[in-house]
């Protein structure tokens, strides 16, 4: 999925689980920019609660090749709901709010930060809902290191209309930017000083100053952050990270 990418693009944003260091090792990462849950929803009035629950339902899972797709197979696979115990289908996006709406499929297994249209859209439907994930912690401890647990608080959507109604436990990975390991340093520090100034602050899933960070379980040990990169992802406060003391007034480095 990430592998192949670098002869067409030398930077590209990518969502955590679906490559690593060892499938891809031309491929170094800059750090992780945000958080990106899964989401299910479905629109059944009883309550789904556990992943075996998803036995026999038709399931919006994305297009084959897709990293909605691939992040599906894995993640519900380890709760036995495959092709073989589901049905998946190719809807996403618009398509899989509209298939959900119209009783095509019964379940959806989208990807998205909480702004987006689809998963707004889906979120303020009053015949949908969103299924809890309780067990997403025992999931990012056993199965998926780059996975964690995220929490999406009572009325966060919406405080007047109390969306959601109560709290709701997700499981999520983090987005990713990942470069060839060719590509200019140059560059490499204005994607850098991009991701700071597009990422840094709070989120319904972070706060401010969370993100960007080189905290990378995929990539980390391909290459460790320099002194240079460490200084755009964090603020120095005027002192060079070099430990020379002299004051850095803005730059990325004193040599």
């Amino acid at each position: 999925m990430v592998e192949g990418w670098q002869c067409r693009f030398r930077s590209i944003a990518v969502t955590g689980g679906v490559s690593d260091a060892k499938r891809a090792p031309d491929v170094l990462s800059l750090g992780t920019a945000y958080n990106q849950p899964f989401w299910i929803f479905y629109s059944s009035n009883q309550q789904l609660d556990q992943l075996s629950q998803l036995k026999g339902k038709r399931i919006a899972v994305g297009p084959v090749g897709s990293a909605t797709r691939f992040t599906a197979e894995q993640i519900l696979g380890q709760g036995g709901i495959t092709a073989e115990t589901a049905t998946f289908l190719p809807f996403a996006g618009s398509a899989a709010d509209k298939a959900l709406n119209d009783g095509a499929v019964d379940v959806v297994w989208i990807i998205g930060v909480p702004e987006a249209t689809a998963v707004q859209s889906f979120l303020r439907n009053l015949k949908v809902r969103l299924m809890s994930f309780p067990t997403a912690e025992a999931f990012s401890r056993l199965f998926f290191p780059d996975l964690n647990r995220l929490i999406l608080p009572q009325g966060v959507v919406d405080i007047d209309k109390n969306i959601p109604p109560v709290d709701i436990q997700l499981i999520g990975t983090t987005s990713k930017i990942l470069i060839r390991n060719d590509l200019h340093p140059e560059i490499v520090q204005l994607l850098l000083q991009t991701m700071k100034e597009v990422h840094s602050g709070s989120d319904i899933f972070h706060r401010n100053g969370e993100y960007p960070n080189g905290t990378d379980a995929e990539y980390t040990s391909r290459r460790p952050l320099s002194i240079s990169t460490r200084t755009v992802l964090r603020s120095c406060n005027g002192i060079c990270p070099c430990g020379c003391r002299s004051t850095c007034k803005g730059r990325s480095r004193c040599w």
